[in-house]
């Protein structure tokens, strides 16, 4: 599939990773829908990149429907489906004053996990309805995971176990929808610029640039787009997660 025949929903679509895939997409010639719960942000990044928003809950089945089914409708068609969408999900298991609240941990895994499962089911079932192109393929599917769902930190139990679980998924997920001719691929970022390391004192961001083996540096937005966009574009990728780390491991904290 080329880059000017997408059709796309980039989940947590209005920032970093997800608003660069768009931007990759627009400016490459296909369409992309915003799909997120920020309406502030969402507005000021309809108004700069041309893409529609949709204010979106990820966990909400019935919202999930009626979103994909509008992004269709404003793309003409839906070929491509990006989860970007996630929360940090950071606590320890035994905090100083209590153990983790049950709620915390599942809250994680039902934004990370369970929420990108109901994007891609629910645009799958758009999907399997195109029209195959000479490869037989009608659709793609691209999760975000992390290198933390490999070398999960002190602190990131839940956010592991999610980002594991989208790890665990590609593959079954892969082989089932094959025979509608739609891919499944995840991406494992590894330490990315985010605003979140924008708002740290520079000598935490120089220690986490020299974590990394090369380029010594914190990943950027667009090359985590770049990478989407290679995926989009070669029919053979399927069924696997490629970390995208700068050849980092995690320290156990």
């Amino acid at each position: 599939m080329q880059l000017d025949q997408v059709k796309a929903l980039v989940t947590g679509g209005v920032s970093g990773l997800g608003r660069a895939v768009v931007s990759h997409i627009l400016a490459n010639g296909g369409k992309a829908v915003m799909l997120d719960i920020n309406d502030e942000v969402g507005a000021a990044a309809e108004a700069e990149l041309g893409a529609r928003y949709i204010r979106t809950d990820v966990t909400s089945e019935e919202g999930v429907i009626a979103s994909v089914d509008q992004a269709s409708e404003i793309n003409g068609g839906l070929n491509v489906a990006v989860n970007c969408a996630g929360i940090i999900g950071a606590g320890r298991v035994l905090g100083r004053e209590a153990p983790m609240e049950l709620g915390f941990f599942a809250n994680t895994i039902m934004v990370n996990l369970v929420g990108s499962f109901n994007v891609a089911k629910t645009a799958a079932s758009v999907m399997q309805h195109n029209e195959p192109n000479g490869d037989g393929e009608r659709g793609l599917i691209i999760n975000t995971a992390s290198v933390a769902a490999y070398e999960g930190q002190i602190g990131q139990a839940a956010y592991s176990a999610s980002k594991g679980g989208l790890v665990g998924m590609t593959l079954p997920m892969a082989r089932e929808l094959a025979r509608f001719g739609i891919r499944v691929m995840t991406i494992a970022p590894g330490i990315f610029w985010t605003p979140m390391v924008d708002g740290m004192p520079e000598h935490i961001q120089e220690s986490l640039s020299a974590s990394i083996p090369f380029p010594s540096r914190l990943g950027r937005a667009e090359e985590f787009a770049v990478l989407a966009g290679n995926i989009i574009e070669s029919p053979y990728l399927n069924g696997t997660t490629i970390r995208l780390d700068g050849g980092v491991r995690l320290a156990p904290k």
